[in-house]
């Protein structure tokens, strides 16, 4: 763990934001997790409970990242950014989907990756003591 304070002011204000659209999306995979293991059936069993399995824990270590992050991690910050590239990333290839999908999804990536690495975030947790 970090040895940082909680970050102060517009920093904190950031990561409070990030932290809360990350939150949801970690809220999402976990609902898909159960509504895959509600839903199982016949061929898909196996495929089923792994997909399932693998959201869940995708989404519990988003919602961990992301209360650590607020709490002044530096390490937290670093899954956070890639997980929201590759929802970028997703977002924009994503054909037989609702519109406002793509653009929830895109939306809350740009959101968080503003907030993340935003100047006063990375001044919060870029201080790195000498060893």
């Amino acid at each position: 763990m970090s040895a940082h304070a909680k970050p102060t002011g517009t920093a904190r204000n950031l990561l409070l934001v990030a932290a809360v659209v990350v939150l949801a999306e970690a809220g999402t995979c976990v609902v898909l997790a159960v509504l895959g293991l509600l839903d199982l059936g016949g061929d898909s069993i196996g495929s089923g409970i792994g997909v399932s399995l693998i959201l869940a824990v995708y989404g519990g270590f988003q919602a961990w990242a992301a209360w650590r992050v607020t709490e002044g991690d530096q390490w937290a910050r670093s899954p956070l950014v890639v997980t929201q590239i590759i929802q970028l990333i997703i977002a924009f290839n994503l054909a037989d989907v609702p519109t406002w999908i793509t653009v929830l999804l895109g939306s809350a990536a740009v959101v968080t990756l503003a907030c993340l690495l935003s100047p006063p975030v990375t001044r919060a947790l870029g201080d790195n003591p000498p060893v």
